[in-house]
């Protein structure tokens, strides 16, 4: 297995961030970026880069060569900071690519991170026989993490499951992600959004932590891609989203999705008041 893409997607309207921007204790220069910006470019502590530019710079530390950016049409932000060229921009010592997530026939808003996964896929065929990292575009994922996912394994595909108590969140906040139930071998079984308060420790793993998924994966490309274009529509939310792709591979196969632990604060930008918050 060669693993040397990663795919960031960074294709949303960053809606969470630019609502909570009314109450945020934040300059009016910053509160102005960060309206303009999509929030993985907003210029963040005492240097002034984006996450964007931090995120790439641990991909290329942890051993990548290629990343894609999924992004929007309107995505000039992105071609300032990487280049202006479809692909192949030199930046970072690595080579980056856009895929643009088209917006369907009939609809105001992208249809979901299943879908740009889809996309972006379809964009770049090779893709689908290649092993790749899929991972957030407002989280600054450790060069640890990025590297295991490259490493060798007990199955096609992976994730990070990361420890409660590792990420430094107020319960409030890890209650808004996604817990992991996950075998004593260490596979997914499934992933739970949003869990009832008293079945939260039904979830614990072997070593009593409960683990949470932040949305950094890697795929074999042929395995992921049926579960795509397949994936159902969520029913409120009205999107085509990766976890719901990964679930169902996971009935369809138990050992299809190994878990890889770690325990790490991960800098997020979920919303305004996390800029002043974020340590670089």
């Amino acid at each position: 297995m060669q693993n040397e893409s990663l795919i960031i997607m960074v294709g949303g309207a960053s809606s969470r961030m630019k609502r909570s921007l009314q109450t945020a204790n934040l300059d009016e220069a910053t509160k102005n970026a960060a309206q303009k910006l999509h929030k993985s470019l907003i210029p963040l502590g005492d240097d002034g880069k984006p996450l964007l530019f931090y995120l790439i710079r641990n991909a290329v530390q942890a051993g990548y060569k290629h990343v894609y950016l999924i992004t929007s049409k309107e995505n000039e932000g992105f071609k300032d900071v990487v280049g202006d060229q479809q692909s192949n921009n030199k930046y970072q010592g690595i080579l980056v690519h856009f895929a643009i997530q088209e917006i369907p026939e009939g609809r105001e808003k992208p249809l979901g991170t299943a879908d740009a996964l889809e996309q972006c896929m379809e964009q770049y065929p090779e893709l689908k026989s290649k092993t790749f990292t899929v991972c957030n575009g407002d989280n600054l994922y450790a060069i640890g993490a990025l590297e295991d996912l490259r490493q060798p394994r007990k199955a096609s595909n992976a994730l990070i499951s990361y420890s409660s108590e590792g990420l430094r969140f107020s319960d409030e906040r890890i209650a808004k992600f996604a817990l992991m139930d996950i075998s004593s071998e260490g596979f997914l079984k499934g992933i739970i959004e949003k869990p009832e308060q008293n079945r939260v420790n039904d979830y614990r793993d072997s070593t009593d932590a409960l683990r949470v998924s932040m949305n950094i994966f890697s795929f074999l490309g042929s395995d992921i891609y049926p579960y795509l274009k397949n994936c159902p529509i969520h029913p409120e939310r009205k999107e085509k989203e990766l976890p719901v792709a990964v679930r169902n591979m996971v009935e369809d196969n138990s050992e299809s999705v190994y878990c890889i632990p770690r325990s790490e604060y991960i800098p997020d930008l979920t919303s305004a008041e996390d800029i002043k918050l974020f340590e670089i």
